[in-house]
């Protein structure tokens, strides 16, 4: 078995090689982001990316080609190529001030895809999962974080674990030329067509140990029950309309949950050149959020995505959540990811977002009142490749926050934080 996989091992890298030399060293490809593969050129007429502008994402999203193909374990199963895919990372983070935990936990998912080309297009089978829902429901500590609750009562300062279905979905792409076509997206639990790549599968994020405290404003669809999308791709432009559950996932994170289909939306991307992923979307959600049930949401996104094939990965994004009825707020968010060799990596993130859930009780005089807070991260991470697709890569970061004196009370005048983490992957 093990010569088999050795085999396996060795003709999918030999399959991968062209493709990969027309966009990057392989010594600097994004050695995290989860996304779907990309062929080699001399299946490009038979599938939706003739050229390496892009890279797929999560759900139906596209990236800078420069980040690459996705590594892993391949397999060709007759007419079928499979591909496995993971991490876990184990973690400690310590946040401080009135407000601040510290904790011990673990983050993991795992991704098994199957596809099969054909003259006429593409069928591709996904599955992700993850164990998170071990955890218990409140989560891990991420000050000034808000999103899905715990026990009834809404989370805040906290990231709640993702459920152990992550994605259960598939899709068909049928082609019109050799450079564009159609495709077909969906299942009990996908992405729709709404965002930027889900922070996880983003080459900018690839080693960041922690969520994004705009999480729910860029990419919280990123696990829903019911998608439906279809679109329009060419190797410079994909245009795409989803129907899903607006909904967020609810507390039993081991269950499928009943798919509504109640919400919709549109997204454009841009796809110029290798280096550049250009998006705008536009969603309307049918009460999204459990601690405002009363309260539809219009969300509006666009992000800029850059990859110099040399290392670097970087979004810039914003973000406007406009309740109904209620506000409108707005987040930007701004990260990057710098392999500079083989062992040594950099990242940053920065946040800045207006948010009304920090005072989650009633009776609580800031109760519903909107604090604009930034957040200033940045981390490094030691890449130890361990044999073929396995990597362990070590590393933490430390955060900082800026934030109105009204919030002295809560969370201090100076909160900061740390992550140390200790992350193993198979496939990057």
């Amino acid at each position: 078995m093990t010569k088999i996989l050795r085999v396996a091992l060795m003709s999918a890298t030999m399959m991968a090689a062209p493709a990969m030399a027309q966009t990057t060293d392989t010594q600097h490809m994004d050695h995290s982001h989860m996304g779907h593969e990309m062929n080699a050129p001399e299946m490009a007429s038979k599938q939706h990316s003739p050229s390496p502008t892009f890279a797929e994402g999560s759900g139906t999203a596209r990236l800078p080609g420069n980040e690459g193909a996705m590594h892993g374990l391949h397999i060709m199963a007759g007419d079928w190529m499979v591909m496995a895919h993971g991490a876990v990372s184990t973690q400690y983070t310590n946040h401080d001030g009135p407000r601040g935990d510290d904790k011990v936990y673990a983050t993991s998912m795992a991704m098994l895809s199957a596809s099969k080309e054909s003259n006429w297009g593409r069928i591709q089978l996904r599955s992700m999962f993850s164990l998170e829902p071990l955890m218990r429901n409140r989560g891990y500590p991420n000050l000034f974080a808000s999103g899905e609750t715990a026990g009834g009562e809404p989370l805040v300062d906290r990231q709640h674990p993702h459920d152990l279905f992550m994605e259960l979905a598939g899709r068909v792409d049928v082609n019109l030329s050799e450079t564009s076509g159609v495709f077909f997206y969906g299942g009990p639990v996908g992405e729709p067509a709404l965002g930027p790549s889900a922070f996880m599968h983003r080459g900018s994020s690839a080693y960041n140990p922690e969520s994004p405290i705009t999480h729910h404003w860029f990419d919280s669809t990123h696990i829903t029950y019911g998608v439906a999308t279809a679109g329009f791709f060419s190797s410079k432009v994909q245009l795409e309309t989803s129907l899903f559950t607006g909904q967020e996932p609810d507390e039993r994170r081991w269950n499928i949950e009943k798919p509504r289909f109640d919400s919709w939306s549109v997204r454009a991307t841009l796809t110029p050149s290798p280096k550049w992923a250009l998006q705008v979307s536009h969603g309307q959600l049918k009460q999204p959020e459990a601690s405002h049930a009363d309260e539809d949401e219009r969300r509006t996104t666009a992000s800029v995505h850059y990859a110099n094939s040399k290392g670097l990965a970087a979004m810039l994004a914003f973000a406007a959540k406009d309740r109904v009825p209620g506000d409108t707020l707005t987040a930007w968010i701004a990260e990057a990811n710098w392999d500079l060799d083989d062992h040594n990596t950099l990242f940053g993130r920065f946040e800045n977002v207006r948010n009304d859930e920090l005072f989650p009780d009633h009776d609580a005089a800031l109760h519903d009142q909107p604090f604009r807070v930034s957040k200033f991260q940045a981390g490094y991470a030691y890449r130890m490749p361990l044999g073929g697709p396995v990597e362990l890569a070590l590393g933490g970061s430390a955060s900082a926050y800026v934030k109105p004196a009204a919030l002295d009370a809560a969370y201090g005048k100076n909160p900061w934080g740390y992550t140390l983490f200790a992350r193993l992957s198979v496939g990057h």
